[in-house]
């Protein structure tokens, strides 16, 4: 049971529901990633956060699949699921 709320993606509405919507679509497994509901309760917030994120995982000096393995590896150093 998650301890921080979530909105559902059952239940979101207007600009959340886009979010959602084309955070999904771009998922290699078809889902909204947790990390992305946790912030569900300020869509605004969440919008800034998946721009910036879309930006950072983009193609330039390194690949995404570069950027994917880097984030990767911090994260299990830090003892992250995420």
């Amino acid at each position: 049971m998650a301890r921080i709320k979530m909105i559902e993606e059952a239940e979101a509405e207007g600009p959340l529901a886009d979010i959602y919507g084309a955070s999904k679509a771009r998922s290699l497994a078809g889902v909204v990633p947790d990390i992305l509901r946790t912030m569900s309760l300020r869509p605004d917030f969440l919008a800034a956060i998946d721009a910036a994120s879309r930006m950072h995982f983009t193609d330039g000096a390194l690949s995404r699949a570069q950027h994917e393995m880097i984030a990767s590896y911090v994260s299990a150093l830090n003892r992250c699921r995420y």
